[in-house]
Formats: structure tokens, C-alpha cells, sequence
């Protein structure tokens, strides 16, 4: 079994793009701290610099977090992905239908480009992955929104499977192109071919 694990490389875009929210919050303080009398004013400004660093830090430590704890294992039976909570979706090869842009709760600054053309520009929730028929297994200490996430996905009334995806993008953006696309074209080289209209 092969496992593929997100680069836990802190890069500047990465840097700024976890630190921009935190980063626009300094004019809020600004005017915050302007209507302040003069000699009450050193709290709120140490107050103000420390929550400029400190929730940019926490956020970075979050993201380090989830990058070590997300992982896609490939077996020559199955693809699975598990997250930061323990959750698991799981997806035997003869189930997995297509190769598509996904939903994914994983932020990826990519763009992805299909046949050659620009085709989805990536944000907090899309990415390529693999589409199909499988099981989503939910962790006990996950969050709220994972049993609800799960409950809205279609079920084949036939195999109780569930329509899952499998946001490999997250993990690895050019995963087509890259190791991970290797070996799933070993598995299923027929994902890769174009769709005939």
C-alpha cells in the first residue's frame, strides 16, 4: 500500500494566504483603538499586536496540523483518504466512476487545468479528485458537520454505498502528473482517458 501525504512546506503564499484575514483586521483596530482616550490606549495596542501575530500563528500551526494528519492510501483494491478527525472515505477501484473537480475541505491555492485549457480556478473547496460509489466512515470526536455532511450524500439502493469523493488535489495539486497519478493509472488507466461526447 502507498501513502501520500500533503508537503508540509510553508511557502510565502501559503504564509499570506493564512495571515490575509488576520492581516485586514489591523485598520478595524486602528479605528478601534482611535476611540480610545489617549492614556488608556498601551492596552488595546498590545492587545491589537499580540492578535496580529498570535491567531495568524495559531492558524499556521492548524494548517501544519492537517497537512501531517491527511494521508491517501492506494492499494491495488481500493483508494481511501483520511482526515485530521480519523474520518475515512473509502472507495474500491471498481466503484470509482471518473476522475472530476470535487468539493474539499482542504484549501488548495491551485489552478486546475484540464485537456490543456484553464478550466476551474481553485479555492477553500475544489480540487481534482476521483468520484464514485463507496464508503464514509465518521470518526466519534469529529465535528457536528461531518454526520451532516454524510447524510446528504446520495445512497445506491442496491450496495448501500454512498456517492463519495476523494479530493487527491488537496493533498497533492498535480497529482495526475506526479507519482500518485502513476500509480493510480497502474490501477485504472481508463480514468485518464477523455470522455468521448
Amino acid at each position: 500500500m502507498d501513502e501520500f501525504r500533503m508537503a508540509r512546506v510553508f511557502s510565502a503564499v501559503t504564509v499570506v494566504r493564512l495571515s490575509l484575514p488576520f492581516v485586514l483586521l489591523i485598520p478595524v483596530w486602528l479605528v478601534f483603538i482611535a476611540l480610545i482616550p489617549d492614556h488608556h490606549r498601551i492596552g488595546p495596542v498590545l492587545l491589537a499586536a499580540v492578535a496580529t501575530v498570535v491567531l495568524p500563528g495559531v492558524r499556521l500551526a492548524r494548517w501544519w496540523h492537517l497537512a501531517a494528519a491527511t494521508v491517501v492510501r492506494l492499494s491495488p483494491d481500493s483508494v481511501e483518504m483520511e482526515d485530521r478527525y480519523g474520518s475515512r472515505v473509502h472507495l474500491a477501484w471498481r466503484h470509482v466512476e471518473r476522475i472530476d473537480v470535487v468539493e474539499s475541505r482542504i484549501p488548495s491555492p491551485r489552478t486546475i487545468t484540464r485537456a490543456g485549457r484553464i478550466g476551474v480556478r481553485t479555492g477553500a473547496r475544489q480540487c481534482v479528485g476521483l468520484v464514485g460509489w463507496g464508503e464514509y466512515e465518521i470518526a466519534r470526536h469529529a465535528p457536528s458537520w461531518l454526520p451532516a455532511h454524510r447524510a446528504r450524500l446520495p445512497i445506491d439502493p442496491a450496495s448501500g454505498l454512498r456517492k463519495i469523493s476523494i479530493p487527491l488535489g488537496a493533498v497533492d495539486p498535480l497529482w495526475e502528473h506526479g507519482p500518485m497519478g502513476d500509480r493510480i493509472r497502474r490501477f485504472r488507466p481508463d480514468l485518464f482517458q477523455p470522455a468521448v461526447r
